[in-house]
């Protein structure tokens, strides 16, 4: 976050997944070994499509699925066409990505916050890659001004545009606002923008910066 002087923040955007969620490389973990995943080859895998869907170089399988123009299945199809069970088997490609995620757990600290932000007068917005998770959506009207998911809208992070369209949706400029996400590259993305950034990387540390802008009562 920079030291520079600039308008009170007056708004909150938020991951999801590995924010208001358990770390995502927990869930995966419980899903390698439940599924018995050759782990170094979907290392590599991902490694490979990750690089390709924040290099800026065209599109891949996870870009399609962020941004909507890839159906779950098809991703899910196309992924287990490239893992390996531990003794060389195929791996199941129906309901992959819940099975990935199904370790997923809500990290409460965090959800308070949003309430307690919230309370005190501060808007708050969800922006999220989406994955074909299942969202709690029943809790949305509690915690969120706007909700902006990737899939829904045909954009993705760290793409400017759905970092406009949130802000748009919060009335909001971005010297107001903080983004909290766990990937370092959609924090940058943010920022070059003009909206302060902080990379999540625990709840207490993330919640202290909150209450140090004055955010949170």
């Amino acid at each position: 976050m920079s030291d520079e002087a600039s308008p009170a923040a007056k708004a909150v955007i938020t991951d999801w997944g590995g924010v208001l969620t358990s770390p995502l490389a927990d869930a995966i973990d419980v899903w390698l070994a439940a599924d018995r995943i050759d782990v170094q080859n979907y290392k590599r895998v991902m490694r490979a499509w990750v690089k390709q869907a924040y290099d800026g170089a065209g599109t891949n399988p996870i870009h399609g699925l962020e941004d909507g123009s890839l159906a779950v299945d098809e991703f899910e199809r196309l992924l287990a066409a490239e893992l390996l069970t531990v003794d060389g088997g195929p791996v199941e490609a129906a309901g992959l990505i819940a099975r990935m995620f199904g370790a997923f757990s809500p990290v409460q600290p965090m959800y308070d916050a949003l309430r307690a932000a919230r309370a005190h007068g501060t808007r708050t917005a969800l922006l999220s890659n989406s994955w074909g998770n299942d969202y709690p959506h029943d809790l949305f009207a509690d915690l969120f001004d706007a909700v902006v998911i990737s899939s829904e809208v045909g954009m993705r992070k760290p793409d400017e545009r759905i970092f406009r369209h949130a802000l748009e949706m919060l009335g909001a400029e971005p010297a107001e606002c903080v983004f909290i996400d766990d990937i370092e590259h959609n924090i940058r993305a943010a920022e070059r923008l003009g909206i302060r950034g902080i990379h999540h990387t625990s709840p207490d540390t993330t919640i202290a910066e909150l209450r140090a802008l004055d955010l949170l009562a």
